[in-house]
């Protein structure tokens, strides 16, 4: 395992984290849920190409938005099939612990609405602008927009 991965794995592993980027010293962290903080990081400009990622679960969104911050691995404990393809068919190395058929929505009654956001998509650009109209009207159903 590279070095950079296995920082981004054990930060994951011994923390709150829900997602860590690693690069040589540099660590980006989140413990937001979900896709959030991979869209604030794309929306940030910040150049992430070379990173090694870890994320509590990748699905096929997930996947999506690593194609386009350039990273070159991702590990996740859970990552769904359609993400492990995704990853692997933009030369990201994809580990996981556990391969699923698709990632279940949190109170798992269905599949989670970015998984089904994404399902039918293959190009990362419009998974992208899907993502950010689906994160974007679940916070207005919330009361959460800003």
């Amino acid at each position: 395992m590279k070095a950079d991965l296995k920082k981004a794995v054990d930060l994951l592993s011994k923390s709150e984290y829900t997602c860590v980027l690693c690069r040589e010293s540099t660590v980006f962290t989140s413990m937001e849920c979900g896709v959030k903080p991979l869209v604030e990081w794309l929306n940030s400009k910040t150049d992430f190409r070379g990173f090694c990622a870890a994320d509590k679960v990748v699905g096929k969104a997930a996947a999506f938005l690593y194609v386009l911050l350039g990273v070159n691995a991702v590990y996740a404990p859970v990552m769904s099939k359609s993400a492990y393809k995704t990853l692997s068919k933009n030369g990201i190395e994809p580990l996981c612990d556990l391969s699923v058929e698709a990632i279940r929505n949190r109170s798992n009654t269905g599949l989670c609405p970015m998984e089904k956001t994404v399902m039918d998509i293959d190009d990362p650009e419009t998974a992208f602008c899907m993502i950010k109209n689906k994160v974007e009207s679940m916070a207005v159903l919330s009361g959460n927009n800003k």
